[in-house]
């Protein structure tokens, strides 16, 4: 790790991280580090974090989960926007590697910290930079998230993997229109090919299933993301009221895997390399 603030490396020294320039950051009672310096990003709220804990922890996105942690490889792992620390722990389990979550929430890294035992969680905005060295991490994983592609090209090592999850055009489609739930971004997988131009994209992976939401679910689902701050939670209720106890749904999503070229590959940039002052994360 290093400072958000002058770049430095940090050591520990009981439950304060600290740099040689004499900047300090406590560790909060939870297990987690807040080292977003200067960032004016909340992250998700107290509410949103409890529902989406709730719609995970009902094994919902377990496939989704299962397929990342199958395309895995074993190292130190940054998930970026990784939220609870639900997606990380997967992966973390299959590869016997260790991991932080970075996240802007502060609700969210409560729960990352203790997601896995081999798992850290750090408040960070990857927008204005991860607090990582250059080239460190082994493998990215970036699901329903912001990719922030500078700064994880950054600290991706060099033949190191980077896994992106996003939704497919009918995923969650039998409910999003009735909930009033943001729909899925046309043009969405081109953005993606653009942003990962300067990787080899080595795998694209379609994982489709489907599941039965109950009404709770569905609360959940709408309450835990980016709908949240679009939908009325009076007239959500009002909605599901008109639902069936259970209604069947279809998760779809991509899995693009992407691997970060080393010396000698063709689209290798020196330049891109990073100072890199081979500490360990």
């Amino acid at each position: 790790m290093r400072c958000p603030v002058c770049g430095g490396g940090f050591t520990l020294a009981g439950r304060t991280l600290g740099c040689a320039a004499g900047h300090r950051f406590d560790l909060a009672r939870q297990g987690y580090v807040n080292l977003a310096v200067g960032s004016k990003s909340p992250g998700d709220s107290a509410g949103m974090v409890a529902a989406r804990e709730a719609f995970l922890g009902a094994g919902h996105y377990a496939g989704i989960a299962a397929a990342l942690a199958d395309l895995a490889v074993p190292g130190f792992v940054v998930d970026v926007g990784g939220g609870t620390g639900y997606y990380l722990a997967a992966v973390l389990e299959a590869t016997g590697g260790s991991g932080v979550v970075v996240e802007a929430s502060a609700a969210a890294l409560k729960r990352a910290a203790r997601a896995h035992p081999r798992a850290a969680a750090v408040g960070a905005d990857v927008w204005r930079g991860l607090p990582f060295a250059d080239a460190c991490a082994d493998l990215v994983t970036t699901v329903f998230a912001p990719r922030g592609v500078a700064e994880v090209r950054r600290v991706l090592r060099p033949g190191g993997r980077w896994i992106v999850v996003t939704p497919l055009p009918d995923h969650l489609e039998q409910v999003r229109a009735p909930l009033g739930m943001v729909g899925v971004e046309e043009r969405k997988a081109e953005r993606l090919h653009a942003d990962l131009a300067g990787f080899e994209v080595d795998e694209e992976r379609e994982v489709r299933f489907a599941r039965a939401f109950s009404r709770d679910d569905l609360r959940a689902l709408v309450l835990m993301g980016p709908s949240a701050h679009h939908v009325d939670q009076g007239a959500l209720d009002e909605r599901l009221a008109g639902t069936a106890e259970a209604t069947d749904v279809t998760v779809a999503v991509r899995l693009t895997v992407a691997t970060r070229p080393t010396p000698g590959d063709q689209g290798f940039d020196p330049a891109d390399q990073g100072l890199g002052d081979g500490s360990n994360p």
